[in-house]
């Protein structure tokens, strides 16, 4: 009880701060009222709730988009160094961090935010853009739902715009939905579950004209995959003065989903309002942050890394194909295809032969997300398959 009361305390303060009292009053009953674990929340299945209702044993693991090569020898190092050091706090570690991943883009550190993954970042905005009464959030359908799903049961609409016929998100679509209500514009590229990514020209065209009227947070979790990161990100545009959030995570490339570090990058003053809601760098483990240090832009291991996840993604495509199973083609470590069974029964079926897999269901249609795993896990998966296609 009192973890709670005092996360809710700090929240109450930061409202106070950030709006006054007439705002805090109204939003804190909203707070209130929603729940703290929103894994379980009837009708929300979450990545937490798909892994801890799996069986232990898995012959492979491949419903939450980890990266099984990870983390880097460097990391794992960095690791053992540093419990020595985990008797202090990780004030100076985090400032540390921060300097470098904010020296590699360019921008000062008072653009900059840490939190033990993305997660607590998401659920700041989401409370920051939900304090509004009749406030809207703009996204794709599908897409991430961490941040529109926590700000809908703070009371807030979340207006979901159907993807293209190619599977990326529908930039017009969305910015037409665009109206005086919307408090924020949320983009996932490469969006989740589709494995899509969006053209980098358009994008930057869309963030010009619609962060004028509303913020755009562009959520880059699996940028790291791409051919090209710092020609795709959006982080540069800070630099135009853009009112744009920028989030990124260490969880996917870097093989730090247990660790738990990320970071967005927004203009200063959006940064400091986000930080009401959220513990940031201290939320982060001494051994965690020395980790990070060690591996931020260790180019050679995600080379590695990413060489081996193609390998396995063209096993993967070979397996459908063969099968008589199209598919969607994926810029990401994760592919996403249609079934020709029901999608929730599937999913019970390969855990039954010890594969972990995701359902969605949309466009009228059942499908499966794979994430890519090891060789061997993949090669478990294609024996699994075959015995259901």
């Amino acid at each position: 009880m009192s973890a709670i009361m005092n996360r809710r305390s700090l929240l109450k303060s930061g409202l106070m701060l950030a709006g006054g009292m007439p705002l805090a009053a109204g939003f804190l009953q909203r707070l209130n009222a929603m729940p703290l674990n929103t894994c379980h929340v009837s009708g929300y299945l979450s990545d937490e709730q798909i892994i801890t209702g799996a069986p232990l044993e898995l012959k492979a693991r491949l419903f939450a988009n980890e990266n099984p090569f990870g983390p880097s020898p460097k990391a794992k190092q960095a690791i053992t160094d540093a419990v020595a050091q985990s008797y202090q706090y990780p004030f100076m570690f985090a400032r540390d961090l921060m300097k470098k991943i904010a020296d590699f883009e360019g921008l000062p550190t008072d653009n900059l935010l840490m939190g033990a993954g993305s997660s607590s970042l998401l659920m700041a905005a989401a409370i920051k853009f939900s304090q509004r009464p009749g406030s809207n959030i703009v996204t794709g359908d599908p897409t991430y739902e961490d941040l529109p799903f926590k700000a809908q049961l703070l009371n807030t609409i979340w207006k979901k715009i159907p993807l293209t016929a190619a599977y990326t998100l529908d930039l017009d679509a969305m910015e037409k939905a665009v109206d005086g209500n919307t408090s924020l514009v949320y983009i996932c590229n490469p969006n989740n579950p589709t494995a899509t990514v969006l053209d980098t020209a358009a994008l930057r065209a869309f963030i010009s004209r619609v962060s004028v009227k509303v913020p755009v947070f562009v959520d880059e979790a699996y940028i790291d995959y791409l051919d090209d990161p710092q020609g795709t990100t959006m982080i540069g545009m800070l630099k135009e003065g853009k009112n744009i959030i920028v989030a990124r995570t260490f969880s996917k490339l870097y093989g730090f989903a247990g660790l738990r570090a990320g970071y967005a990058f927004a203009q200063p003053d959006m940064i400091k309002q986000l930080a009401l809601y959220t513990e940031g760098p201290n939320s982060l483990s001494t051994t965690t942050l020395h980790a990070a240090m060690a591996s931020y832009q260790d180019r050679e291991f995600m080379q590695e890394a990413l060489k081996k996840t193609v390998a396995s993604k063209k096993y993967l495509y070979s397996v459908l194909s063969a099968e008589g199973y199209t598919y969607i083609p994926s810029s990401t470590n994760f592919v996403l295809f249609p079934l020709k069974m029901d999608s929730l029964q599937f999913v019970k079926e390969m855990e039954k032969r010890g594969v972990g897999v995701r359902s969605w269901k949309f466009n009228n249609k059942e499908w499966c997300r794979i994430s890519i795993g090891r060789m061997d896990e993949m090669e478990a998966f294609a024996a699994a398959f075959k015995e259901l296609s």
